[in-house]
């Protein structure tokens, strides 16, 4: 069996272990991907049985895939992770609240016309004084872990986000040098429509000619990543048939966790006589949009000066699932006045991992907190991740440090240089690295 194979590549060296955010926050040989991988092999030699003990850490695993940049031999702890997640799914009976909040997350999360309703309701929310009502009274501290980490990582909307929508093709500026085709998210495409509107004006600015397939749903990665496989296979299928109906050289993807599981599409489908070679013809075509500008060549587009510090965050689905480390700090380093720093132990996960902040809240935030730590060493006038959730995790424990410090895609970078306007950039706090204000979630991360 092809599991077993990938099971076995693991010789139990351990060079896997400091580079684990959850043992390096626990030590404890079973919250690592040597101990998982035990885990699985007693699973399969059914040595063990899917307890709630053995479930739970398969649960606290973030997922983030530093494991395989430090290891050795090879092993796809990716893939193994991701079939051990879906057989928890199928044979692990969860309590009652966690199905009501795991269904209500992905009921929501993968479906942008949801969420631009729920949007609606979180900007009346603020606008109103609610927000600050809830907060300040301490109303939240009632509610489980879960669902004040989820309120705690609201962004600041507009109602002109709710309602902006994407045109479905913008000319390439000056002779086309490719035609492409743009995903446009979930999250993102709701919650931060400006890394799309960037995304769309540089790339059309260095000669693309830009389409936006419409209709487009979720990619699935966020449910494949939980567990849910066969919702997210459903999910793929919509994508895939989406840009088959447009005809592009390049699919060009702009989050890191979406664009790690998009180039996985050849994969999932591989034994499906009917889809196999149709998602093995969309991955081949599916570029980080990093990748892809810079291997398009010489820039076209004039870069402005923008004099301003930024720390570049690895995000890790971009950095150890698809191995996209160069490409960004390049992008920003060809702006001139433009100082770029890296995040020191950059390597490690910012605690978000897709959902994983919203079903492991305590570990989340244990692991955000280093990672937060790390960056204000830097002193940064401003952060750039090329994901979404990274931004909100790391924005959300720095306002409960009391620290504002904006951030920004890479891409809303480069878009502000190529038109010559500013960012919203300033120097933090840096003095204040207390622990957050709120107190952390009651709940046991390891329990």
């Amino acid at each position: 069996m092809a599991e077993r194979d990938l099971i076995e590549d693991c010789v139990h060296c351990g060079f896997c272990l400091p580079h684990c955010p959850t043992y390096q926050s626990w030590g404890e040989e079973m919250d690592s991907p040597r101990g998982r991988i035990d885990l699985m092999r007693g699973l399969r030699d059914g040595k063990i049985q899917m307890t709630p003990t053995v479930a739970s850490h398969f649960d606290k695993c973030l997922g983030c895939l530093a494991c395989m940049t430090a290891c050795p031999s090879g092993v796809k702890y990716d893939v193994l992770i991701e079939e051990t997640r879906a057989k928890v799914e199928h044979t692990h009976p969860r309590s009652a609240r966690e199905r009501l909040f795991r269904g209500m997350v992905f009921a929501l999360f993968p479906r942008p016309g949801r969420l631009r309703v729920i949007g609606a309701f979180l900007l009346l929310y603020a606008r109103t004084g609610l927000q600050w009502l809830v907060r300040r009274t301490g109303l939240l501290r009632l509610l489980p872990a879960s669902l004040q980490q989820m309120e705690a990582l609201t962004p600041e909307i507009g109602w002109g986000d709710l309602v902006r929508r994407l045109p479905e093709r913008v000319p390439a500026a000056g002779p086309a040098r490719a035609r492409v085709g743009v995903v446009a998210g979930c999250v993102q495409r709701v919650f931060f429509p400006g890394v799309n509107d960037a995304t769309l004006r540089v790339l059309a600015a260095e000669g693309c000619e830009v389409l936006v397939p419409r209709g487009q749903g979720c990619c699935g990665a966020l449910s494949m990543h939980s567990g849910r496989d066969e919702e997210s296979l459903r999910y793929a299928r919509g994508l895939i048939e989406r840009f088959e109906r447009t005809p592009v050289d390049a699919i060009i993807i702009n989050s890191a966790g979406c664009g790690s599981h998009l180039k996985d599409y050849g994969r999932l489908f591989r034994n499906d006589p009917v889809w196999a070679e149709r998602a093995r013809a969309f991955s081949a075509k599916v570029k980080d949009v990093h990748e892809f500008l810079v291997a398009l060549g010489p820039p076209r587009a004039k870069r402005h000066p923008i004099a301003a510090r930024v720390t570049y965050h690895d995000a890790c689905h971009l950095a150890h699932g698809q191995r996209i480390r160069s490409q960004p700090r390049t992008l920003l380093r060809g702006i001139p006045g433009l100082v770029v720093s890296d995040v020191p132990d950059g390597e490690q996960c910012c605690g978000s991992a897709g959902t994983y902040n919203l079903f492991q809240p305590e570990s989340a935030d244990e692991v955000g907190e280093r990672k937060v730590a790390a960056v204000l060493r830097t002193r940064p006038e401003l952060l750039a991740s090329a994901n979404p959730g990274c931004t909100l995790h790391i924005q959300r424990l720095l306002k409960a440090r009391g620290v504002a410090l904006p951030a920004a895609h890479p891409v809303e970078v480069l878009d502000a240089s190529i038109r010559g306007v500013g960012l919203p950039i300033g120097e933090p706090d840096h003095g204040r690295v207390a622990p957050p204000a709120a107190p952390p979630p009651a709940a046991s991360a390891r329990g």
